[in-house]
């Protein structure tokens, strides 16, 4: 059977640069939105680019494909610089970068067919039906071509979206927030299936969210991103399991913090044999799944105050007092079981953890 599927040259290696970003400065309105972004994209990888709302996101995506103008730094595809701020700024039309937006942006009033021809004007007819059709053959739509938007499904769309950013052959797939409008079971059939459609073709792609478990899913790496700054980049997990600041462990919500102002506090009242001596520069982070809990007939100054079932197991929420007296302030924490405790809400709690806690450099 003969392929028809668009073809993509073969990396020369596997540790080709993609993409370069150095010292990238972006300010709108003297408000500071991106501030030294640096980093560099593996060619076939899959950068997701995970942070809060506001955070720059969305302007890092747009200063690569040449939409938004930095005051300072350097941005490179493929070993060519595409801006300087020594007055190099290559025309978005020349990057070779294809950009899926939020709402996929398809042109209601035309066809699939011709959503997809529009960037291909540089092609003569006969070629231009040729890319069309190879283009639908890649996301496996071909016989939607002369289908309107409105006419087809949201996974559908996003596809739709996907061949028409591919079609063109570009070296670089942007993509904002694509998953953002679609829910439950259709997100995670859409994720693997266009993941495995990347992989496939080794196109090197950046996408951004605010959703954690779709950088977890998607993503060969993330880099979460603060202020306009990058505070941590790496594989999902070592971000989540290890991360390097506050700002990180708190956005990923990876645990529970013993913070400046109540960590001895806390930390007295959970046995153990890691190090005490906390000077004023770091955290604790405690990981739910290894805190211990068992009933306590003593005032321990930890009673239960919530349990939930969440499918995998129980969380459960513990309130810590951080006075002697055990009145006053506390501070709640999260614990999580795969059985149910047995202890009754507002019962006292024995509290140890199983291992050494992750600690936080300030």
């Amino acid at each position: 059977m003969k392929d028809h599927t668009m073809s993509y040259e073969e990396p020369v290696s596997s540790k080709d640069i993609a993409l370069e970003l150095f010292n990238i400065q972006l300010a709108i309105d003297k408000q500071k939105i991106l501030q030294a972004l640096t980093f560099d994209l593996i060619e076939g990888e899959i950068l997701c680019l995970l942070g809060p709302s506001g955070c720059g996101k969305t302007t890092a995506l747009k200063a690569i494909a040449g939409l938004s103008i930095p005051q300072k730094g350097q941005i490179s595809l493929f070993g060519d610089t595409v801006f300087s701020e020594q007055k190099i700024n290559q025309p978005p039309e020349e990057r070779s970068i294809g950009f899926i937006f939020q709402d996929y942006a398809l042109f209601p009033h035309m066809t699939v067919g011709q959503n997809i021809a529009y960037g291909l004007s540089h092609l003569d007819k006969p070629a231009r039906q040729l890319r069309i059709r190879e283009s639908l053959e890649l996301v496996e739509l071909a016989d939607l071509e002369h289908r309107y938007p409105h006419e087809l499904s949201g996974g559908q769309q996003q596809r739709i979206a996907v061949a028409r950013a591919l079609a063109p052959k570009p070296k670089l797939l942007l993509m904002d927030e694509p998953f953002s409008n679609i829910d439950g079971q259709v997100k995670r059939r859409m994720m693997a299936d266009l993941r495995q459609l990347l992989k496939k073709h080794n196109i090197s792609c950046i996408f951004v969210t605010h959703a954690k478990d779709e950088a977890f899913a998607f993503a060969d790496k993330t880099a979460v991103m603060v202020k306009g700054r990058i505070e941590q980049l790496d594989i999902p997990a070592k971000v989540f399991n290890n991360p390097n600041t506050l700002a990180v462990a708190e956005f990923m919500e990876c645990g529970n913090l013993a913070t400046l102002k109540h960590s001895q506090q806390v930390l007295d009242r959970i046995p153990s044999q890691w190090p005490r001596d906390i000077d004023n520069s770091g955290y604790w982070l405690f990981k739910p799944q290894y805190l211990v809990l068992s009933h306590s007939f003593q005032n321990t100054g930890i009673t239960l105050i919530d349990s939930t079932y969440i499918g995998r197991g129980y969380q459960h929420e513990i309130a810590i007092s951080l006075t002697k007296n055990n009145r006053g302030s506390t501070v709640i924490w999260k614990a999580e079981t795969e059985a149910p405790l047995g202890i009754a809400i507002g019962e006292n709690i024995a509290l140890e953890y199983e291992q050494m806690p992750h600690w936080l450099q300030n």
